[in-house]
């Protein structure tokens, strides 16, 4: 199973758009995005993805609170299973209770993972190119026995991705 990882979007439709065709054409079948989204466009995005999604409000996405029951969007932290793994979805960072399998949170804008306790962090950066001039995100491959992540980035000016691989043992 692959699953897309997504965040800080922010109003950033094309960045969006590219960072969700990288994710499909890596074979993710789930979509995740952890918050600041900005604005409806970008929830529409998601639904017309193709893939199957869920999605957290950020701190930026009080303006798209009316439209929780329209699209999957939920209040943080947000939790969910996918077969047997379950997952803890938040933007902000408080609540990294290792209560899951695995953690999933935006905010900071900075790629970030650790396999801890039996519990998976990601942070998958920022895909607006915000803070830093890099678009970012992050597809997480599952299997039996690893956790294999691609972090992908690139320059919001270039066609080319980068790639940097990390595998954890479960």
């Amino acid at each position: 199973m692959k699953i897309g990882i997504l965040s800080d979007s922010h109003k950033k439709i094309e960045l969006l758009e590219e960072s969700i065709n990288l994710l499909k054409s890596e074979g993710c079948e789930i979509l995740i995005h952890a918050g600041d989204l900005e604005i409806i466009e970008s929830l529409e995005v998601l639904k017309n993805s193709g893939l199957i999604y869920t999605s957290v409000f950020g701190n930026n996405d009080n303006n798209l609170l009316q439209y929780q029951h329209i699209y999957k969007i939920h209040k943080e932290p947000y939790y969910f299973k996918i077969k047997d793994l379950k997952f803890k979805l938040m933007h902000l960072p408080y609540y990294m209770a290792n209560d899951v399998d695995i953690i999933i949170f935006g905010h900071t804008h900075n790629f970030e993972t650790k396999y801890e306790n039996k519990t998976l962090f990601i942070n998958p950066g920022e895909v607006c190119a915000r803070n830093k001039p890099i678009s970012e995100c992050v597809s997480l491959e599952i299997t039996d026995i690893a956790y294999k992540i691609t972090y992908n980035f690139k320059s919001p000016n270039e066609n080319i991705w980068d790639k940097k691989e990390i595998k954890y043992d479960r």
